[in-house]
């Protein structure tokens, strides 16, 4: 059984609650509760009622994970109630744990590149798939002479998706972030889009690293090099992650459904309800299109995820045919080896 603290109000203060005390009380594994900050190479930083303490651990921990820690590891991992994962950079199968436990998704995009809509799509459908609660935040407002027609394009590929603008040099619309920072929030986005300077000003001090932007191409340096925690003062925590250079999508059916809602809703017009929206009559998605009503670039954007989503689970498939051919090769192999051995 797990070990309870006198100061459990701290606890509470990262995230912890009845339902996280009843999953520790029943683990098979004895330890003291706390919150992963930081992981880095099989070393934890995890809040405790008693502090932040480093632990070992051998299994797949995220920042975000409520685990139990005892003699210095990590003995168990509670179960997650929800995941932002994106497919792996390494082009392998499984997932990238980005965050766990995540009840709101900051997905951050400067306003200058706000015409770039297909990262902001996918992170979207990424955070729709976790659980948690996407919210749009277009950072850098300071910079646009057209803020209501950026807002305006961004919710376009956004729909039903809270849009916030703010600036961390003048402090417009910080307020109206830390508001939409509800529970346990994580900030995403590319390199560049401010990420470290709207952590610090919703944390209210310089916490976190910034960088400057490079002027030829917009682009910014990785100053976020780990995922970490960090308490809000407000309460709630924020998990500040680093600029995120490709993001892969997998097993994200629902996600996409629900970040295409407006392609989705015209979907149920369709004569047949198996349409591919190609050539089939009476397909009021692309009627929608040849009106002008549904923009060709967000259609095909939509029809991308859902390749690059259906590809992903093939190949997930193809790695399990081909894990379980390996095993009965093996034990083919095991049984004639037995065989040989009985006729000696």
């Amino acid at each position: 059984m797990f070990t309870s603290s006198p100061h459990d109000s701290v606890l509470a203060s990262y995230g912890w609650d009845g339902s996280w005390e009843q999953l520790a009380s029943t683990s098979d594994a004895s330890g003291v509760p706390g919150r992963v900050a930081r992981v880095d190479r099989g070393r934890v930083d995890v809040l405790t009622a008693d502090g932040r303490v480093h632990a070992s651990s051998r299994g797949h921990c995220a920042v975000g994970d409520w685990v139990l820690v005892a003699d210095g590891a990590v003995a168990a991992v509670l179960p997650r109630r929800t995941t932002l994962a994106r497919a792996a950079t390494s082009g392998r199968s499984e997932a990238q744990v980005l965050a766990a436990n995540v009840d709101t998704v900051l997905v951050t995009v400067p306003a200058e590149s706000a015409a770039r809509t297909g990262r902001v799509e996918r992170l979207v459908a990424l955070a729709w798939e976790s659980g948690a609660t996407p919210v749009l935040v277009v950072t850098k407002i300071d910079r646009t002479d057209d803020l209501a027609g950026v807002l305006s394009e961004l919710a376009l590929s956004a729909p039903g998706v809270e849009v916030v603008g703010v600036s961390a040099v003048t402090g417009e619309g910080v307020e109206d972030v830390a508001a939409a920072a509800r529970g346990t929030t994580v900030l995403v986005g590319p390199s560049g889009a401010g990420k470290s300077t709207l952590a610090n000003a919703l944390l209210g001090a310089d916490v976190l690293a910034v960088g400057a932007v490079r002027a030829v191409d917009g682009k910014g340096r990785h100053t976020t090099v780990h995922r970490e925690l960090l308490p809000l003062p407000g309460g709630g925590v924020l998990v500040d992650t680093p600029g995120l250079r490709a993001v892969g999508i997998r097993d994200a059916a629902e996600g996409i459904e629900r970040a295409f809602a407006d392609v989705v809703d015209l979907a149920d017009g369709c004569r047949f309800s198996d349409c591919a929206h190609e050539h089939e009559p009476g397909c009021a998605v692309r009627a929608a299109v040849h009106d002008d009503e549904l923009p060709e670039r967000r259609f095909e954007a939509y029809r991308k995820l859902r390749r690059e989503d259906e590809w992903a689970a093939a190949r997930t498939d193809a790695r399990l045919a081909s894990e379980r051919r390996a095993r009965w090769k093996q034990v083919t192999k095991d049984q004639r080896a037995r065989y040989r051995a009985r006729g000696r």
